[in-house]
């Protein structure tokens, strides 16, 4: 717990009065992020902007558990926002925190989330700038949620999805549907959660190191994989690019504890969310090259060629099982599984 004085176990309706209880919580707030927050309490942050572009996103969370066994929403939100900005090619720099908090949320907890989000600011190098608060009655929220912007700089050319071509190679960075399985079998009492662990991780420092180990022009696209796994990000690719794209069932990296848990929920991993995959569209002379510096950073030590974008122009994604037969894999119409980022 933080030292800073405040009056309540919990919190309650007053703290979002802009009274004295508010400066009593946003105190708590500032000092439990310490300095990775940067604000200097007025409207707006005025932030110095180096370079003739900005990348810059935004994102909520209402994570269900919002805390669960190796992290909580506040680490997803910085990873999440972190990891947009990095996949189109750019450094993150700022981050905004707006927290929406229900009556009734312990403060213990409330620091704990604030302690994940400056230990993943921290690794991540990206410094808080802003925020805002609203506490709304107990039954109008789940405990917490949160909504952060982002914004990077770009010291490299930016990634775009249009530049995919035939040929390229699809690389994960690693394992699918981990998350997924870690926060379903801590809601539905499954018993993996200590076995398949959320990969939640901040990925621009992955990211960075591989584009300064590759030739420019490797790599001619990154999505990260989260709501809708890996199967929305290949049908978004192969409707952009009007390209079918073939993966093949062997080649996909599912922990056997993972693939055993989604048996028995009865879904497929390729439509499971992540927090700290990738995906990567790559010149097939910079498969290899790729792979090796994915694999020399702890956070893609997993990576593996998938597949490839074919000339094929029906902008389909199919799928050769184990069995050799090639299939067509369906984009699903709705959610297949509950929010769990």
């Amino acid at each position: 717990m933080s030292d800073t004085a405040i009056n309540s176990r919990e919190i309650v309706l007053d703290h979002g009065s802009g009274a004295a209880l508010s400066h009593e919580l946003i105190s708590l707030i500032v000092e439990t992020l310490g300095d990775v927050y940067i604000g200097e309490m007025e409207d707006s942050a005025m932030l110095p902007i180096v370079g003739e572009q900005i990348a810059m996103t935004t994102d909520s969370f209402v994570v269900d558990p919002p805390f669960f066994g190796n992290g909580d929403i506040g680490k997803i939100a910085v990873c999440g926002t972190v990891n947009d900005l990095a996949v189109v090619g750019a450094k993150p720099t700022y981050l905004t925190l707006g927290m929406i908090l229900e009556t009734g949320l312990p403060i213990e907890k409330l620091v704990r989330v604030l302690t994940s989000i400056r230990e993943t600011a921290k690794e991540a190098g990206v410094l808080i700038v802003c925020g805002d608060t609203k506490v709304v009655r107990k039954g109008e929220a789940d405990q917490i949620y949160l909504n952060t912007a982002g914004v990077g700089t770009f010291q490299r050319r930016p990634l775009r999805m249009r530049d995919v071509r035939p040929g390229d190679r699809v690389i994960l960075s690693g394992p699918i549907g981990n998350h997924t399985v870690h926060l379903l079998s801590i809601r539905e009492g499954l018993g993996f959660e200590t076995r398949v662990l959320s990969d939640c991780a901040p990925l621009n420092g992955m990211l960075d190191q591989l584009f300064t180990r590759v030739a420019d022009g490797a790599v001619h696209s990154v999505r990260d994989v989260t709501r809708g796994g890996l199967s929305a990000v290949l049908h978004e690719y192969a409707s952009s690019a009007g390209r079918t794209i073939r993966v093949e069932e062997a080649a996909l990296p599912i922990q056997a504890e993972t693939a055993m848990a989604m048996d028995m929920l009865g879904t497929n991993p390729i439509h499971a969310a992540n927090e700290g995959c990738v995906a990567l569209f790559v010149a097939p002379e910079a498969e290899e090259e790729v792979l090796a510096a994915l694999r020399s950073h702890a956070y893609g030590s997993g990576a593996v060629a998938i597949g490839e974008v074919t000339e094929e122009t029906d902008g389909l994604v199919v799928m050769r099982g184990t069995d050799g037969r090639t299939t067509t894999l369906d984009e699903l119409q709705g959610a297949e599984l509950p929010r769990l980022c």
